[in-house]
């Protein structure tokens, strides 16, 4: 019986790889859509040109002419339309991370609540979360702002507690006095500090991952937050002396000011935008396993350590992507600042268009600016789901 030889095949590691295919259809409808931007472009500068304007962004480099009522970067009148442009991004960025902070605290503070045993607490949260979900961002801005300036006192009456003084133009705290060696300092401690709490969270982690041993990490981080910047103060000789706010006149001098625009924005935002977090992170707490809970119970750990070593864990691997939106809409939305008068990246637009009569390349460089904030947050994000998804599918390695 002839017996026939079979050349033995290679073990396959999964399934054949079969890339993503592209059609006649997908490469028409392709073609179609730039043909139509490309049409659209040209019918756009064909109608500028026809009318004596010529696009171009060399407006940029034209003085400006106008001030901001507040600025994070050097700024005057005389500089150009680009380092105005630069200006109102900065105040963008600052706006929309302390709105992030008070967001995020405030979500994960009322999302815990939600789901609380108390019926207090649980119903208090409720209350806030449709309270502000179902109102207009830009009313709970005016209703914040109206209340900031007819409530708070005027700066003759300015209300002192301790180091804060508070008035309906501003809150101003001390603050490094002016000196070039204060500003290197401060800014070289805190990247350091950073980068240095980074990577020893990546060898705790490693650590634990590797012997089984947790190293602290709460701990060294605040030695770090002590230790670097005392080192950099001794290493560059910084004046470390505070400037205190003091009346004078009819204004505060010293110290530095925070303005009613930019507080009511961050807080309008911020509670605003917590209650869309808090509203995310409720149904990622819903949706961990009871038996979780019920089998820390059993191994003695109390309700906050359940909280916060079983359940907040697992919470911010599955939400992301929803708490993707609700930052990149936080960050879109700083744009409201406008209707409290704070110079933000749309007020200096505006100002830019009305002055310069350049709508098409303004709003150009504005959405481009937008999108690439936006591509970087959700980046940051998606990258670091990614890394721990990945570090959960090796097992913890």
């Amino acid at each position: 019986m002839d017996r026939k030889l079979q050349t033995p095949q290679a073990p396959q590691d999964g399934p054949p790889k079969v890339g993503p295919a592209v059609s006649l259809a997908d490469i028409a409808v392709g073609l179609a859509i730039l043909a139509a931007f490309a049409a659209i472009a040209f019918n756009v500068h064909s109608n500028m040109l026809a009318a004596g304007i010529r696009p171009g962004f060399a407006f940029l480099s034209q003085q400006a002419g106008f001030d901001l009522s507040e600025t994070i970067i050097p700024y005057g009148a005389n500089d150009t339309y680009l380092r105005a442009i630069l200006a109102g991004l900065a105040n963008t960025v600052v706006v929309a991370v302390a709105s992030l902070v008070i967001a995020s605290l405030a979500g994960l503070l009322l999302g815990l609540l939600s789901v609380s045993t108390s019926p207090v607490a649980r119903y208090f949260a409720l209350a806030y979360i449709e309270l502000f979900r179902n109102l207009p961002k830009i009313l709970v801005l005016l209703i914040i702002f109206v209340a900031a300036v007819n409530g708070l006192p005027t700066v003759r009456q300015a209300l002192v507690f301790g180091p804060f003084t508070i008035s309906n133009r501003a809150i101003y705290l001390p603050w490094l006095s002016q000196d070039p060696r204060n500003t290197l300092w401060l800014f070289a401690s805190l990247f350091l500090v950073c980068v240095l709490i980074w990577l020893w969270t990546r060898h705790a982690s490693r650590r634990q991952a590797l012997a089984g041993r947790r190293l602290p990490v709460l701990p060294v981080a605040l030695a770090l937050c002590v230790a670097v910047p005392a080192a950099l103060a001794v290493a560059l000789n910084a004046p470390l002396g505070l400037s205190w706010p003091a009346l004078a006149g009819f204004s505060v001098e010293g110290g530095v000011a925070l303005s009613i625009q930019f507080c009511t924005v961050a807080v309008a935002l911020g509670l605003y935008h917590g209650a869309q977090i808090a509203e995310v992170l409720r149904g990622g707490i819903e949706g961990v396993a009871k038996g979780q809970i019920e089998a820390a119970a059993a191994l003695g750990l109390k309700s906050g350590q359940t909280t916060w070593l079983i359940v907040v864990p697992q919470v911010l691997r599955t939400v992301v992507p929803p708490l993707n939106n609700q930052f990149a809409n936080l960050l879109k939305n700083t744009s409201i600042s406008i209707a409290v008068g704070y110079s933000d990246l749309m007020s200096v637009a505006g100002t830019a268009i009305n002055q310069t009569f350049r709508p098409l390349e303004t709003m150009l460089i504005t959405m481009s600016i937008y999108l690439l904030l936006c591509l970087a947050l959700t980046g940051v994000l998606n990258h670091w789901n990614a890394r721990t998804r990945a570090r959960e599918g090796r097992g913890g390695r």
